[in-house]
């Protein structure tokens, strides 16, 4: 989205460093020569460390709180109003994961046991034998390891509308199920709190327009349904996904580590985190002041080091983007009507895969 005051502010920052970005630079425009990175005493550009301007307008909110309850309960029945007829096709994939659940809870069988049930199998080499072999069994259960799953949604601008009305049907049938077969989820979204900065830009203005600034825009992050929440006292904060003037830029670098300190610190054996995602980390403000690659580089700084512990599974769903540049298990659907079929697939792999212990 693009603002009148974003143009007058780069106008304002060229003036100010008497220059300008030339297409051969590689750089956002009024990037100076060090954003991003440290004067070296040879002269050369050192990257620096990722790093926000300030987090002193960051905020993590439960959905709840960012609208009255009179209103939420509007946009949630605007929702179940809209969906009525993708409703079923989503669940009939939920029905899916649901089978594979309670598959791995199954009863087995033990057998050649002294006592239990008789095992008519077993019976006939029992007479022949002379009564030596054992001919009964017992039903006994698997143990499922305790499992806990975060879906961490991307709700940028780009989201609104009928992106965010599936997105928010699909986490809600998923999360009933898991929560039915005794797997806890939670649902995090992330957003920012302004376009075009905000607050840490004009602290950033005020300050001079210094060098390699990093982040200049503050986080919101959205607690739509804790872990240990009822899906039925978290329904109604489901709404929220339809409200879309909270809906603004994307730092996903952060938001995963956000997400990810959360899950780590559960004490569930198996760790689940699947981030929904419809582009790149995209914040105007952060990439016009430093190098266009910035927040993309601490994406994958912050993926690669998430799948190089043992503690948590990873994967990504990009919609209508190819997200395997940043996550090594990601999927990539063409519209958000994949979704469904997409989020059964991952969680249905994931769920199968053996139990990573960390290292």
């Amino acid at each position: 989205m693009q603002l009148p005051t974003r143009v007058v502010e780069r106008k304002a920052r060229r003036e100010h460093r008497g220059d300008g970005t030339r297409p051969e630079d590689g750089r956002a425009e009024g990037a100076g020569p060090g954003a991003g990175g440290a004067q070296a005493p040879d002269g050369k550009v050192e990257a620096d460390a990722y790093r926000a301007y300030t987090t002193a307008h960051d905020r993590v909110v439960n959905a709840a709180s960012l609208a009255s309850r009179e209103e939420l309960a509007a946009l949630r029945q605007a929702l179940d109003k809209d969906l009525t007829a993708v409703r079923g096709v989503v669940a009939r994939l939920a029905k899916r994961l649901l089978r594979v659940l309670m598959a791995r809870q199954m009863r087995q069988w033990r057998f050649d046991l002294d006592e239990g049930q008789l095992d008519g199998s077993r019976l006939a080499p029992f007479i022949a034998s002379g009564g030596s072999t054992r001919p009964f069994k017992q039903e006994a259960e698997t143990t499922f390891p305790s499992t806990v799953v975060t879906l961490l949604i991307d709700h940028s601008g780009s989201m609104r509308g009928r992106p965010m009305q599936i997105a928010a049907l699909t986490v809600e049938i998923f999360a009933r199920v898991l929560e039915r077969c005794g797997v806890h989820c939670e649902v995090l979204g992330f957003t920012t709190r302004d376009w075009d900065g905000g607050d840490p830009a004009r602290e950033w203005a005020a300050d001079g327009y210094p060098e390699g600034p990093g982040r200049l825009n503050a986080l919101e992050h959205i607690i739509v349904k804790s872990a240990d929440v009822p899906w039925r006292r978290a329904r109604v904060a489901l709404g929220l996904f339809m409200r879309d003037e909270m809906l603004k830029e994307n730092i996903d670098g952060e938001s995963l580590e956000w997400a990810y300190r959360r899950l780590r610190s559960r004490r569930e054996t198996r760790k689940i985190l699947v981030v929904v995602s419809d582009g790149t980390p995209m914040d105007e403000a952060t990439l016009a002041a430093n190098s266009h690659e910035y927040l993309d580089l601490h994406l994958r700084d912050v993926v690669a080091s998430i799948e190089d512990e043992a503690d948590v599974q990873l994967a990504a769903i990009g919609i209508g983007v190819d997200v395997s540049q940043f996550y090594t298990n990601a999927t990539r659907i063409a519209s958000i009507e994949e979704l469904g079929p997409a989020l059964t697939n991952k969680l249905v792999a994931l769920l199968d895969a053996p139990v990573r212990r960390r290292r």
